[in-house]
């Protein structure tokens, strides 16, 4: 797939076929993702894939009562949680901030690993989406997260069960402004 096309036909999934994604292609996924650019290149994204039990679980007791992500999460043959290696982007050696943005860049490298991960599951024809509301705490309980990580984002992922139309939308002019 050439990259533009990529990027202009990858849609949210959030609803999929029973079958689970083979591991020789999530790794293939992440042979792609681990290319996202990160905080001075500390490549903090680290994917912890979760099946059974343990998803259905995160499903009914980490999505803060939000019934659409629990039954998306429990529809997908797979979740990946995206964790982050804490204090390092956004921080120097000596645990001091570059930027006022501070420890901000740890979700804005995430931000990119997510992206970068689900434009590489698109190319595998994986579908995925990114989920923001959960417990991040609660998260990390279940699943056992080191010490050390964060809890960035869920992202469930499989064959999509259905044909997605073109998203709307805006146009260059309203999103591009020249000063």
């Amino acid at each position: 797939m050439e990259l533009l096309e990529g990027i202009k036909t990858r849609r949210s999934v959030r609803s999929f076929k029973d079958e689970k994604v083979s591991r020789e292609t999530v790794e293939k996924i992440i042979e792609s993702a681990r290319m996202a650019p990160s905080w001075k290149n500390t490549q903090t994204a680290r994917y912890i894939v979760v099946e059974g039990e343990l998803k259905d679980k995160i499903a009914e007791e980490a999505v803060l009562g939000f019934q659409h992500n629990t039954d998306i999460i429990k529809g997908a043959p797979q979740l990946v949680v995206l964790a982050s290696v804490a204090k390092r982007s956004g921080y120097e050696r000596d645990g001091s901030f570059t930027t006022s943005k501070g420890q901000q860049w740890e979700m804005f490298d995430a931000g990119i690993a997510a992206q970068t991960f689900s434009l590489a599951a698109h190319n595998e024809g994986v579908g995925s989406v990114i989920l923001g509301i959960f417990d991040d705490a609660k998260v990390a309980e279940l699943i056992e997260l080191p010490e050390g990580q964060n809890v960035s984002a869920l992202i469930p992922i499989g064959y999509s069960d259905k044909e997605l139309p073109e998203v709307p939308r805006k146009s260059v002019e309203d999103l591009l402004t020249f000063k």
